[in-house]
């Protein structure tokens, strides 16, 4: 089965309310070692996300308030005069539920270029966090648990009457296998399923169909030149 986010997540969350003040935000981003903290409302849903980059304009406008409202315009010039998580934040948060594959997750990290997720329920409420570190959680799993699931998983059941067994190898979580079987048409197919294999990092396919009997029969031309009683005559 797919990893999903509830077997990478991070169960305990630092978040803030939505009055939190700016010193406090950035306190807190200090002291866990965190670049952005989901924003809760009084029912502990997520509203919203501070990043350090949300941070960032109220030390940019210190200097040079105009050029910089002129380059960056309104949006800038309200977060460098925000106060507060609420004002600072952005909204709508972008959130992951629990019960999706790893391979979503990081596809919606990937479109909104994120380094992390707040995970909520269907209700919106935190459950917990799951960053990028957490997603390469799945190529931390052994070579032997790779290979036991490739074997059970995918060669089982689509080969499950091979010419010959079919070997499972995993090194570095590159899978190779090797053998033949009756039906080739499958090995795409099976190629495929290897590699979305959690752990997975790379498939050396090198199966091939059964051997061609050898041909014992005699090779005769076409055509067979005899002599007949009355003259040559050809026989085909």
């Amino acid at each position: 089965m797919p990893y999903l986010v509830s077997d990478v997540m991070t169960r305990t969350v630092v978040a803030l309310r939505k009055r939190a003040a700016f010193k406090d935000i950035a306190r807190t981003m200090r002291r866990w070692k965190v670049s952005a903290l989901p924003v809760l409302d009084g029912d502990r849903r997520v509203v919203g996300v501070v990043s350090e980059a949300d941070l960032l304009p109220k030390e940019m406008l210190r200097d040079a308030p105009d050029s910089y409202a002129r380059s960056r315009g309104r949006p800038g010039i309200a977060k460098a005069d925000a106060t507060a998580a609420e004002d600072l934040m952005t909204a709508p948060a972008v959130t992951v539920r629990s019960d999706v594959t790893v391979a979503c997750a990081a596809r919606i990290m990937a479109q909104h270029r994120l380094k992390r997720l707040p995970v909520v329920d269907d209700e919106g409420v935190l459950q917990g966090i799951v960053s990028r570190t957490d997603l390469l959680k799945a190529f931390l799993r052994e070579d032997a648990e790779i290979a036991d699931e490739v074997r059970r998983e995918v060669v089982a059941r689509f080969f499950g009457a091979t010419v010959e067994p079919i070997r499972v190898e995993v090194r570095d979580g590159v899978v190779t296998l090797t053998g033949r079987v009756r039906d080739t048409s499958l090995v795409p197919v099976v190629t495929r399923l290897v590699r979305s294999v959690e752990g997975v990092v790379d498939v050396d396919c090198a199966l091939y169909g059964p051997l061609r009997g050898l041909n014992l029969e005699p090779v005769l031309p076409d055509e067979v030149r005899t002599e007949r009683a009355d003259g040559p005559g050809t026989v085909v």
